[in-house]
C-alpha cells in the first residue's frame, strides 16, 4: 500500500480547499493530545482507542494529499510549537523523507520538552518502512539528542538498536542515559543487567529519571534484588516515578516481599495527618497486590468521597468485575463530594474522571455470591488475582487483547516480567499495530 505521500505525488494537481486543509492541521494537532490522554485512560480499550486512530489518520491523511499547502499551514503552526502541531508536521516531514526539516524539529524540540514529546510520537506513529535510513541516521550522530531520538523510536518499533545501546548507558548526558536504560528494559535486553546494575562512584550519586529507570529496566529483565529494592524505595516516597515503581515493584515482588510493601504503605496511611496521596497510594497498592482479603475493606471505602471510585476500579483489578457492566454503579456521588479539578495542567485526565461511582451495597451482594468461587480460583494459583484471574501470561494476553488502557499497561508489564527478556507489548502503538502483535502472540 503506498504511503499517503506518495499517493499525493501521484494526483493531479487541484485547487486546495484552504479552510478544509486547516481544519485537517487543527484536528491532527487536537487528537494527537486526545490519543496521549486515552492511551492512560481508566474507561478506553482497544476498539476505541482504535476508532480514534481512524480518525487521526484521515486527517494527516488529508495533510498529505494537500502537498505544500499541508505542509505550509503546518509550519506555520509551529509559532506555538506544542506536540500536537510538531506531531503533525514530523509525520508529513518523515513521509515525504524531509531531512532537513526533521533537523529543524530536532532543534526545536532539544528546547521544549513538549515539542519533544509530539516528535518521539510521530516516530512511533509512522510504519517502521517509513524510518529506514532515517533512524540509521540518527543512531551514528554524535549529538546526544539525536540519538536519543534513534533510540526512542527503536524502543517505540521494538527493533534493537544494536550495540549503541550499550554506550549511550555510559553517556555523560541524563537524558541519553534514561532513554537507553529504558530501552533496554522494554527490548528485553538481558545481556544489559550488568550494565544497569553497575554503581561506581559517580553513578552512585544518580537519582531522579536515570536512576529509576535503570532499576525499572533492571527489574523488568530479572533482577529481583538491588533494583527491587530500590522500586520499592522509590514506591514509598513522593518523586515523580512513585506510581510506576509502586506498580512494578509489587508485580515483580514474592507474595510476602509484596505484602511487606504493601503494609508499609498502609502503615504510613495510617499516620494521623497523612495527607489523601498517601491514602490513595494505600488503596492502588491494594489492587495491585491482588488478595481477596482486601476486598471487604476497598467496599467499606466505596462510602467515602475522595476514595470511592478509585476503590471501585481496585475492586475490578481485584475480583474482575466491571461495575458498569453488572450495574453496580450510581449515579449519584456519596454524600458531601465536592467537584475538583484534578485534571493535570496539560489537561490529562485525573486518576478518577470516567470511573463510575460504585454503590456500597449493590457491590456488598455481588460480592457475597462472587466470593466462594474467587476464592477457589486463589487458592489453585499463588493467592494474587489480576481482574479475577490467575496471573500468568495467559490472562495477561486477556487483558491486552480486551482490558482498558490502564489495565493493559499493567499487565503488558506482568508479560515482561513473566518471561525476561520478552520485549514489552507497546499499548500505546498505533490499533493496527497492536492488532497484528496481538495475532502473532505465542501460544
Amino acid at each position: 500500500m503506498p504511503t499517503p505521500a506518495a499517493t499525493a505525488s501521484s494526483l493531479p494537481a487541484r485547487p486546495v480547499v484552504a479552510v478544509v486543509v486547516q481544519q485537517h492541521a487543527e484536528e491532527a494537532a487536537l487528537l494527537r493530545h486526545v490519543r496521549s490522554v486515552l492511551v492512560r485512560a481508566s474507561h478506553v480499550g482497544l476498539l476505541r482507542l482504535g476508532r480514534l486512530d481512524e480518525r487521526l489518520a484521515a486527517h494527516l491523511d488529508g495533510l498529505a494529499v494537500a502537498g505544500p499547502a499541508g505542509q505550509a499551514l503546518c509550519l506555520a503552526a509551529l509559532e506555538r510549537p506544542g506536540a500536537g502541531e510538531v506531531f503533525a508536521l514530523a509525520v508529513l516531514a518523515l513521509e515525504a523523507h524531509d531531512l532537513a526539516l526533521l533537523d529543524r524539529l530536532l532543534a526545536i524540540s532539544a528546547q521544549l520538552p513538549e515539542a519533544r514529546r509530539g516528535l518521539v510520537s510521530a516516530y512511533g506513529w509512522v510504519p517502521a518502512s517509513v524510518l529506514k535510513g532515517v533512524v540509521r541516521g540518527l543512531l551514528s550522530s554524535p549529538a546526544g539528542p539525536a540519538l536519543e531520538l534513534g533510540i526512542d523510536a527503536c524502543r517505540l518499533h521494538q527493533v534493537d538498536p544494536g550495540p549503541v545501546l550499550a554506550t549511550a548507558l555510559t553517556s555523560p548526558l541524563p537524558g541519553l542515559q534514561a532513554a537507553a536504560a529504558r530501552a533496554a528494559g522494554e527490548l528485553g535486553r538481558v545481556d544489559l543487567l550488568p550494565a544497569l546494575l553497575k554503581a561506581d562512584d559517580a553513578e552512585a550519586g544518580e537519582a531522579g529519571e536515570v536512576a529509576f529507570w535503570k532499576s525499572w529496566s533492571a527489574c523488568l529483565l530479572g533482577d529481583r534484588q538491588r533494583a527491587l529494592a530500590a522500586l520499592a524505595q522509590a514506591a514509598e516516597g513522593h518523586g515523580a516515578w512513585s506510581q510506576r515503581a509502586l506498580a512494578l515493584a509489587l508485580a515483580a515482588s514474592s507474595p510476602a516481599q509484596a505484602r511487606g510493601l504493601a503494609k508499609r504503605i498502609s502503615q504510613a496511611a495510617q499516620v494521623p495527618g497523612a495527607d489523601m496521596a498517601v491514602q490513595r497510594r494505600r488503596v492502588r497498592a491494594l489492587a495491585m497486590l491482588g488478595e481477596l482479603r482486601f476486598v471487604p475493606w476497598l467496599i467499606e471505602r466505596m462510602a467515602e468521597p475522595a476514595l470511592a471510585r478509585l476503590a471501585g476500579e481496585s475492586f475490578q483489578w481485584i475480583t474482575g468485575a466491571d461495575l458498569a457492566l453488572l450495574d453496580l454503579e450510581t449515579l449519584d456521588p456519596p454524600a458531601g463530594f465536592q467537584q475538583a479539578d484534578d485534571a493535570d495542567d496539560d489537561g490529562a485526565l485525573g486518576d478518577d474522571d470516567s470511573l463510575p461511582w460504585p454503590d456500597p451495597a449493590r457491590v456488598q451482594a455481588w460480592w457475597l455470591q462472587a466470593q466462594p468461587a474467587l476464592e477457589a480460583v486463589a487458592a489453585s494459583s499463588s493467592g494474587r488475582l489480576f481482574l479475577g484471574k490467575p496471573i500468568n501470561c495467559q490472562t495477561a494476553r486477556q487483558v491486552l487483547a480486551e482490558g482498558t488502557q490502564r489495565q493493559r499497561a499493567h499487565a503488558a508489564c506482568l508479560a515482561s516480567l513473566l518471561q525476561p527478556g520478552r520485549p514489552m507489548f507497546q499499548v500505546a502503538a498505533p490499533v493496527p499495530r497492536q492488532q497484528r502483535a496481538l495475532a502473532a502472540w505465542p501460544a
